[in-house]
């Protein structure tokens, strides 16, 4: 091999951060990890320590690359090569440090598994915006045909390095595109998304554009998000979301999951839509989630019943969590649904079954999200459920950053906001 190696975390503000060694200590590193700090964990969108962060200038990590992550991405002109791997951030001593995202994802998937018996098939579809094209019509021949050669390449890269690219496709907004990578186990499926966001980002740079995931371009402008597409299976690998006989053929589990969903909605957005404008595209009317309810094939619901296709309907359904954009750790995003859908199976009577709202409702009496990260922060502050999921440092480290981020930019106007937040994302 004579590709560098560089060893990856995702961090607290949804960035990919780690270290890179010589092809030469390849072996090395899988065995024993590069160093790494428990500072790293409380820097900003921004690019700074959030000066509340619980974490100083005393401690030590391990970054453990996961062998089963490895993306070879090819030279590429002037562009060497590079072996990419993910990893958990553990103590010194190896043992899993308990403010590692990618081991909290790991933690709430065993605790489901020994709660229920139940797993998760994950699918994470991202929408983004490629500038440096000309303008063309939405869903048009033409803007796929202007992104070419780069919807090629990137096709090609994300097979070549194991993805699975299912669509790749020209989106309603200005320069707007999705791609979509087929499901996989939860885990699995959090680690494509980290990746699938930096090929992205460094293919377009190689061709002379650039891709941002930011939630929004421009004041009023159609947003970018990611829609997290969940299905349950037992123990032998089928699907338990499907009944034919109840509401929005929604099984009684996959309503109780559904329920934990909704019932802790305002905290899980402090997670899954995390920047300071996040919030200016999770609106009625914009097609992203007006409130926090059950829809059957709704796209402004918080919680989707998808449609099903000719087949067996059972190995198709999924819930379609639609309040997430690219400014979020997928492996948190994942962990929190998780955890939430868990609550929802485990706590009795007070996550009754959820009411599932018709394609075609009035939707001016469902419960609302919060409008501001401010709000989604201080909701998870007060649900004591869900802050209970957390190690209590790293939850003060979360809060810490995104607090930090909004004091970042507390001075400028919406579109100056917008505009920052698009040029580091």
């Amino acid at each position: 091999m004579s590709a560098d190696v560089f060893v990856a975390t995702c961090d607290l503000a949804g960035h990919v951060r780690g270290r890179a060694v010589p092809a030469e200590a390849h072996d090395a590193v899988l065995d024993s990890g590069l160093g790494w700090v428990p500072a790293n964990l409380g820097l900003t969108a921004f690019e700074e320590i959030a000066p509340a962060s619980p974490f100083g200038a005393t401690g030590d990590l391990r970054l453990m690359p996961d062998e089963a992550t490895a993306v070879e991405l090819a030279a590429d002109g002037d562009r060497p090569g590079l072996r990419l791997y993910l990893a958990d951030q553990t103590l010194p001593d190896g043992t899993p440090w308990n403010c590692c995202p990618r081991t909290f994802l790991k933690r709430a998937l065993a605790d489901l598994r020994e709660a229920t018996g139940i797993e998760v098939i994950a699918a994470f579809e991202h929408e983004f915006v490629l500038d440096g094209l000309p303008e063309s019509a939405p869903f048009s021949l033409r803007r796929y045909r202007d992104a070419e050669p780069f919807g090629a390449d990137l096709l090609r890269t994300l097979t070549e390095c194991g993805l699975e690219p299912e669509t790749w496709l020209p989106e309603y907004g200005e320069r707007q595109f999705e791609i979509t990578l087929a499901p996989g186990d939860a885990l699995r499926a959090a680690d494509r998304a980290v990746v699938l966001r930096e090929l992205v980002r460094d293919l377009a740079i190689r061709r002379g554009l650039r891709a941002s995931f930011a939630p929004l371009q421009r004041p009023g402008g159609t947003g970018s998000g990611v829609h997290v597409h969940l299905s349950l299976v037992d123990a032998k690998g089928d699907p338990v979301l499907f009944d034919e006989g109840r509401p929005g053929r929604l099984s009684h589990l996959g309503s109780r999951f559904a329920a934990g969903l909704l019932r802790h909605a305002a905290a899980l957005t402090a997670w899954t839509a995390p920047s300071p404008v996040s919030f200016l595209r999770l609106v009625p009317g914009h097609w992203s989630v007006s409130g926090a309810f059950l829809g059957e094939r709704n796209r402004e619901a918080l919680v989707r019943i998808c449609p099903t296709r000719p087949g067996d309907p059972a190995r198709q359904f999924n819930l379609e969590y639609r309040a997430a954009d690219a400014t979020a750790n997928p492996w948190l995003t994942l962990a929190v649904l998780v955890r939430a859908g868990l609550a929802g199976l485990t706590g009795g009577d007070v996550y009754p079954d959820p009411a599932v709202w018709p394609e075609e409702a009035d939707l001016a009496d469902v419960p609302r999200l919060p409008a501001t990260l401010s709000g989604a922060l201080e909701s998870l502050r007060e649900d004591r459920v869900a802050a209970s999921w957390f190690d209590r440092e790293m939850l003060d480290c979360y809060l810490a950053v995104k607090r930090h981020e909004l004091d970042t930019v507390a001075g400028l106007d919406e579109a100056q906001r917008i505009r920052k937040i698009a040029d580091v994302y």
